[in-house]
């Protein structure tokens, strides 16, 4: 497992740079003002480490670019452009006086409060920038956040019992697919998936018999989305809520450490709900807008519902024929829920779940231009786990599927399905 996680660190050091995002600045300059730094001071080390990634696609773009490959290097040109058309904005809005909260003005105050609201990632950034500074400290946070989500699905899959070879193959996996990738670029995404894999785990830790300890896990997963993105809680929140009632249901008794999993699953839906609305965090109707506006670009909405359903649906539609031209996604995934339901049914249910939240985030920003698929990223988490489940199955076929509805006192009494 160390080793796997060394060999990715490694492989990583190929492209320290030219990873961000556009939500990289407001997570960045957020990191830096945590740290101290003026809002002039962190405008300039968030737009130096913007241009130097701008500038490295540039480079390395033109250098198997098949007419412009002899031509000097781009990088200067790139660079001063890049500073020319950042600063622009930047510098009108802080001689306006724009000095009000943690995020530098790049972008209108009702944008920026979508990030202000969301301090776990900026937090976790902060010793990170400070003892390596902004390139290799974004770097290694991104590294030390994938290679814990690796490490993670691992954990998970050794507590439910499946062989070595099979979560070393899930930690694998984690990191080649689009998770992994994802998790690699300086935004929430990483931290979020890593998070979701913990609740996972505790979920694990509850239906193999050890119910105090995933219990207190999950609900502190719950607690530290909140922090990262608290849209992620609320959803993870009533998945696994509602996975619990599916399985209590099953089962026909409304007792046990699935109920107490459920409750604090359903507490931590009710605490999203009412610190976001005390804290006045941006609304359902407010991410509506800013999605129809192009991040508050243009005029209000007057009746935003409507068009944003019709997106919705006309979204889908796009979404499901791209899937079907290229359909690995899709195989992955049936393949995936197939195996986890065949090695642990219950087990599947949290999964699916979890990884349905993925479904959720995408549903609620329904933009299929948005960074490649990273939105819905949390559903890779189901062929992450899923598949090395199916794998153990096909490879260990004399093991029998662990259906247990609900732990036993202790890890050996879990009911056996077949």
């Amino acid at each position: 497992m160390i080793l796997i996680a060394v060999v990715f660190a490694v492989l990583q050091l190929a492209n320290p740079v030219s990873r961000d995002t556009p939500d990289t600045k407001n997570y960045l300059s957020y990191a830096l003002d945590l740290r101290g730094e003026s809002k002039q001071r962190a405008a300039a080390l968030t737009i130096d480490y913007v241009c130097a990634g701008k500038a490295s696609v540039a480079r390395r773009n033109q250098a198997v670019d098949v007419v412009r490959f002899h031509r000097a290097s781009p990088t200067r040109r790139v660079v001063a452009e890049c500073r020319r058309e950042q600063w622009r904005g930047v510098s009108a809005r802080l001689a306006a006086g724009r000095t009000a909260g943690h995020i530098v003005p790049f972008t209108p105050p009702r944008f920026m409060r979508i990030f202000e609201v969301r301090p776990g990632y900026p937090v976790f950034l902060v010793p990170f920038v400070t003892l390596l500074g902004v390139t290799w400290g974004l770097w290694a946070s991104a590294v030390v956040v994938t290679v814990a989500g690796g490490v993670l699905v691992f954990l998970l899959l050794r507590t439910l019992r499946a062989s070595t070879g099979a979560a070393l193959t899930g930690q694998v996996l984690y990191y080649v697919l689009p998770c992994g990738t994802t998790a690699m670029r300086p935004m929430t995404e990483g931290l979020m998936m890593a998070v979701t894999l913990a609740a996972l785990w505790g979920c694990a830790l509850v239906l193999e018999g050890r119910a105090r300890a995933g219990t207190w896990l999950v609900g502190g997963c719950l607690a530290v989305l909140f922090t990262v993105k608290h849209s992620q809680a609320l959803f993870l929140g009533l998945c696994l809520g509602a996975a619990c009632a599916v399985l209590l249901a099953r089962r026909r008794r409304w007792d046990g450490p699935l109920r107490t999993l459920g409750a604090v699953a359903g507490c931590g839906v009710a605490a999203t709900v009412l610190l976001a609305g005390a804290l006045h965090y941006p609304s359902q109707s407010e991410s509506v807008q800013d999605l129809l506006t192009g991040h508050y670009a243009r005029p209000d909405r007057v009746h935003p519902w409507p068009e944003f359903l019709h997106l919705e649906a006309a979204f889908w539609i796009e979404w499901i024929r791209r899937q079907l031209w290229e359909p690995l996604f899709l195989a992955s995934v049936v393949a995936a829920g197939w195996g986890a339901l065949r090695r642990h049914r219950a087990f599947a249910v949290f999964l699916i779940a979890a990884a349905g939240t993925g479904v959720l985030n995408q549903a609620a920003h329904p933009d299929i231009t948005v960074w490649g698929g990273r939105l819905i990223v949390l559903l890779w988490l189901l062929p992450a786990v899923g598949l090395p489940l199916l794998l153990d199955t096909v490879v260990r076929p004399g093991s029998r599927a662990l259906g247990g509805l609900v732990p036993g006192p202790s890890r050996g009494e879990s009911e056996v399905a077949r």
